[in-house]
């Protein structure tokens, strides 16, 4: 059985352990990079992306957790989480904050606004629907959300939505000194995965709607896939070089 490891520094840790649980996977905490050895797949939830970043620091998290991402094993995050997968965040405090990168877009920390301005509303999910069936539609729990400015060529999006009217007005700096600019489009993007990486902007384990987490399980599924494949393939390379060189190996050899 597949093991989830959940960071839980701070958050809705609990939450996703729960929605694990209630399809029957084993989710385990994680707090120190120790307990990220062995397993398959991990969560980095929501919660004050501030707080988790210098609890992260504290238990010297990031090193690890940038090794873990970059090994190709499935991670999602989800609001804060996804603010430390972005490779860049704009709309910090001031100081910003250390990330662990590896998702090519830009995040905006607090795009819709303060803790008043969260709000549910339903997203459009159509790939969603068609990998884990269902509706068409899943609810969107946006707590002081973030939201995805831009994204790289790799980076295939999964939600968009349209941005609230009471929304206030987000300036975006690249922070290079380049002239600044007012976001103005209508729609901005909610969730996203690029190859082994998963990320929402919203809530789905303060939802009913499993369908999220079975999306990232089949991830970890398609992982291992791989994984066996290039291991078998590997297996058959060094089977075929152990062959004598001056018989062909798509014919019948008759000794």
């Amino acid at each position: 059985m597949a093991v989830v490891g959940v960071l839980a520094l701070q958050g809705s840790y609990n939450e996703h352990l729960a929605a694990l649980r209630r399809i029957g996977v084993r989710g385990v905490e994680v707090r120190k990079p120790e307990q990220l050895l062995g397993l398959d797949s991990l969560i980095i939830p929501g919660g004050e992306s501030t707080t988790m970043a210098k609890l992260a620091n504290y238990h010297n998290l990031f090193p690890a957790l940038r090794e873990f991402v970059s090994g190709g094993k499935p991670v999602w995050g989800t609001c804060a989480g996804l603010i430390f997968l972005a490779n860049k965040a704009v709309g910090q405090k001031t100081g910003g904050q250390e990330l662990v990168g590896g998702l090519d877009c830009t995040v905006h920390r607090n795009f819709f606004g303060s803790q008043l301005q969260s709000f549910e509303t339903e997203l459009s999910v159509p790939k969603l629907a068609e990998k884990e069936g269902g509706n068409d539609t899943c609810r969107g729990v946006f707590i002081r959300a973030p939201a995805i400015l831009d994204v790289g060529s790799d980076v295939e999006i999964l939600a968009d939505c349209p941005v609230p009217a009471n929304r206030p007005s987000i300036t975006i700096s690249s922070g290079e000194g380049d002239e600044e600019e007012v976001y103005s489009k209508d729609r901005v993007i909610v969730a996203v995965r690029q190859g082994n990486i998963l990320a929402t902007a919203f809530h789905p384990e303060l939802t009913s709607d499993s369908r999220w987490h079975r999306f990232f399980l089949d991830m970890d599924k398609e992982s291992h896939a791989k994984a066996s494949s290039a291991l078998s393939l590997s297996s058959s390379s060094r089977y075929a070089e152990d062959l004598p060189k001056n018989k062909p190996l798509d014919l019948p050899i008759f000794e």
